[in-house]
């Protein structure tokens, strides 16, 4: 049997590598072993990443929803908590985004939500 060199693949791995690792700092995109590690990194940092931007998403929405709630003389969870008891379920996604954009139904909801507790 014939013997099989392992230098086309190691090759196009080191290569894969290095162009992950395009515009890193220093030796960390040129050298395979520092690239290596700095790729292995960043992929934990963008993972980790991904997860905090839901967060502070969801955060920002929070802070708006409550802005505007001030605004008509109701605070954050008495006004959640009426929108639930009134059976509006709308995510805090869509109620920032009409704070936003209409603060007119947003009063109408701050209303709904005054008169169901």
């Amino acid at each position: 049997m014939a013997r099989v060199k392992g230098g086309i693949m190691a090759h196009k791995r080191r290569k894969k590598v290095l162009k992950l690792a395009k515009g890193f700092y220093g030796a960390k995109s040129k050298q395979f072993r520092t690239a290596k590690q700095a790729v292995m990194k960043s992929g934990q940092y963008a993972y980790i990443g991904r997860k905090n931007r839901k967060r502070d998403f969801r955060r920002l929405w929070i802070i708006r929803i409550s802005a505007a709630c001030r605004l008509n003389d109701i605070n954050y969870s008495t006004f959640m908590n009426g929108l639930k008891k009134a059976g509006i379920e709308l995510n805090r996604k869509m109620l920032s985004e009409i704070a936003i954009a209409d603060p007119k139904a947003f009063t109408e909801l701050t209303k709904k939500a005054k008169s169901t507790l």
